[in-house]
């Protein structure tokens, strides 16, 4: 008998395309996806049950179809998404204790994966060159996604202390980019001009979407369990990035992209948090010798192969558009 895997957040592309991914593997026998509400696009073989994280019959659901690992993938980033961001605070973090609740009291359970983020260290003027598995933010998180995940995070500790006959893998991601994401970051990178903030050229590292779905498909099969730092080798200055997007970048003052940053929440365009800004602003880098050395894992594409690809993205959609108008 192979795996019986459960994904969570199959509504979101995200996670329906990791869902049909999973099933495609010779090594585990049936996929299961959970949502409050169905996919919109193909799902293959998966099986897709509606059910909500944050009620307690998510047990029923696990223990009725036998589910050994459970890849938890339905923390939402972006208030707009979810309703607003009193919903996304009770998605992500009532969502996940009802869930972790539910995967202690059944037995069959041996794995557990969840898709963190590397948000989670945060970004400020006082960082580490690059950020180890071991090492926390400089500051503990107080709003938006970054608390959610950090609130998360000491959850899943949690119940691995309370469950240790279960492996728990956290994949910590740097942000995700290529042609189907849809996310703040690739919203930032698909404006027609780009503010930066005057002074600062972030170091930015990505991870491809494919590569997002291997790294998830392979803690899922692997039985190495621990946190990862997940990111493609290298790192680019924001400048670069731009430079390579054949955009236009404009330096403005820090309180002045925070103002340009609420105008287009207000607008509903795109979720530039907080979070966002001060990544835009300090950059990131992690150290992803783990990732290679225990998990065993290596990214497909590097950071600058996965921006020229979403690059590449970029040209098509310009010249679709251009057709259309023709």
């Amino acid at each position: 008998m192979g795996r019986v895997v459960l994904v969570t957040g199959i509504s979101r592309d995200i996670g329906r395309r990791f869902a049909r991914h999973a099933a495609a593997d010779p090594s585990i026998d049936r996929v299961i996806g959970v949502d409050v509400v169905p996919p919109r696009g193909d799902i293959g073989s998966v099986q897709f049950v509606r059910a909500d994280i944050r009620n307690p019959v998510i047990a029923k659901v696990i223990a009725r179809e036998q589910v050994d690992t459970v890849v938890h993938m339905s923390v939402i980033a972006t208030p707009g998404r979810s309703g607003g961001r009193n919903a996304m605070k009770e998605l992500n973090v009532i969502g996940t204790m009802q869930l972790l609740a539910a995967c202690q009291k059944v037995e069959t359970v041996k794995h557990l994966v969840v898709k963190s983020t590397t948000t989670v260290y945060g970004a400020s003027s006082r960082d580490p060159a690059m950020f180890t598995e071991d090492m926390g933010p400089k500051s503990v998180p107080r709003s938006g996604y970054a608390q959610d995940v950090y609130e998360i995070e000491g959850y899943v500790r949690g119940f691995a202390r309370r469950r240790p006959d279960v492996r728990v893998t956290t994949l910590r991601c740097a942000n995700v980019i290529g042609p189907h994401v849809v996310s703040p970051l690739t919203s930032y990178f698909r404006m027609p001009v780009i503010p930066t903030v005057l002074g600062y050229d972030p170091r930015l590292q990505v991870l491809h979407e494919d590569d997002l779905f291997a790294v998830l498909r392979h803690a899922a099969t692997t039985d190495v369990g621990g946190t990862f730092n997940v990111a493609g080798d290298g790192m680019l200055l924001l400048s670069q990035v731009v430079r390579r997007l054949g955009k236009v970048n404009v330096p403005m003052p820090s309180f002045a992209v925070g103002r340009f940053a609420s105008a287009l929440r207000s607008a509903r365009l795109t979720d530039f948090s907080r979070e966002q800004l001060a990544f835009l602003t300090y950059g990131r880098g992690v150290d992803t010798t783990r990732m290679r050395e225990e998990l065993g894992f290596s990214p497909h594409w590097t950071t600058a192969e996965a921006l020229e690809d979403f690059a590449h993205s970029l040209d098509r959609e310009t010249m679709t558009a251009g057709a259309a108008r023709a």
